[in-house]
């Protein structure tokens, strides 16, 4: 898997929360190669099915979610729009912050922001709260209300590029990162025998509501799902018992939203392998889609595998290529022993 011409495709589109069409076009095209079926569901996520060949065989399911952070806009001032979150949107990342106002034809904007000069000192110690901040984007109030209707989305501008030799960083790695993962595991998988129906999904509105994962698990039935999202890595600034290691292998989460013999089949593996990994404990919900996916129908055994990332939901986020592989390692070799 070439981790950084696939994430420089699938992190340069936008994919705000509930309006991922773009980006799981994308994810649709990738998958196709790698299974025996690809569809949308009602709410847009993207499935890949490779079946094993057995009848009524187990299924097991993959998740990564496709969306993105983002915004919508709420109204229009002057030229200037008015903007809500969605998702867990940092205000102090926004003044001029570079956005893409998804209209038709997608327009560029800025967040507007004060110059320093003309700020009070008070002023330069403090983070505007969301509803007093304002898009720029060059327009007069009529071209604006034309052109881009209430109700528009926008997301970050930008990518995914190489940070020194091992790291990557940009937009919405959060979590197509966790997505080209998967890819990978499906490639590592191509000529193996199966020993379960192996289902990939790319879920629409974790950002929100994980209303796609929980209405693709719903419909799948899985017995058993990994989802693979991101955790808070390392940084000078970050506390060193909240966060994990970039560079030290994907992290296993542990605790009630993670079965054990999900989580402790990981560890074996990864131990077997002699993949690095590292332990998260979950007191609670895992803050991902494992939440709702474990007690979809009559339940399902779910697994947490995590990337470490610096700066979650920032415009600009950094993971290790490392840390991508050998999570794909792992998984790969967990779905090989499953019969």
């Amino acid at each position: 898997m070439d981790y950084e011409q696939t994430l420089g495709r699938l992190c340069a589109l936008s994919g705000p929360s509930g309006f991922e069409e773009r980006a799981a076009e994308a994810a649709a095209e990738l998958l196709r190669p790698l299974v025996d079926e690809v569809y949308a569901t009602r709410l847009g996520s993207v499935v890949g099915v490779r079946r094993c060949g057995q009848e009524d065989a187990p299924k097991l399911l993959l998740d990564a979610h496709l969306d993105e952070i983002g915004f919508i806009v709420t109204g229009h001032e002057e030229g200037f729009l008015r903007f809500a979150p969605l998702g867990g949107v940092d205000s102090r990342m926004l003044p001029d912050r570079e956005v893409v106002i998804l209209a038709d034809p997608p327009i560029s904007g800025v967040v507007a922001c004060m110059p320093p000069h003309v700020q009070t000192a008070e002023d330069m110690d403090k983070s505007l709260p969301i509803k007093d901040l304002f898009i720029d984007v060059g327009l007069s109030q009529e071209e604006a209300q034309r052109r881009i209707p209430i109700g528009t989305p926008a997301a970050y501008r930008g990518g995914c590029t190489p940070l020194g030799e091992d790291l990557l960083c940009g937009k919405a790695l959060d979590d197509r990162a966790g997505f080209a993962v998967l890819l990978d595991v499906l490639e590592r998988l191509k000529d193996e025998p199966l020993g379960v129906d192996l289902y990939v999904l790319g879920s629409t509105q974790e950002e929100t509501h994980s209303t796609g994962a929980i209405t693709a698990a719903y419909e799948i039935a899985p017995r058993m799902c990994v989802a693979v999202d991101v955790t808070h890595g390392d940084s000078p600034d970050a506390s060193k018992h909240e966060t994990f290691q970039l560079g030290g292998g994907p992290v296993i989460g542990v605790g009630p939203n993670c079965a054990v013999s999900m989580s402790g089949r990981l560890k074996a593996l990864a131990k077997q392998a002699e993949i690095p990994f590292q332990i998260e404990v979950m007191a609670g919900s895992s803050g991902t889609n494992a939440w709702p996916i474990q007690i979809s129908r009559e339940g399902v055994a779910t697994a947490v595998l995590s990337i470490p990332e610096r700066y979650m939901h920032a415009p600009v986020e950094v993971v290790h290529k490392r840390d991508l592989e050998d999570a794909a390692r792992l998984l790969a070799a967990f779905v090989g022993t499953l019969r």
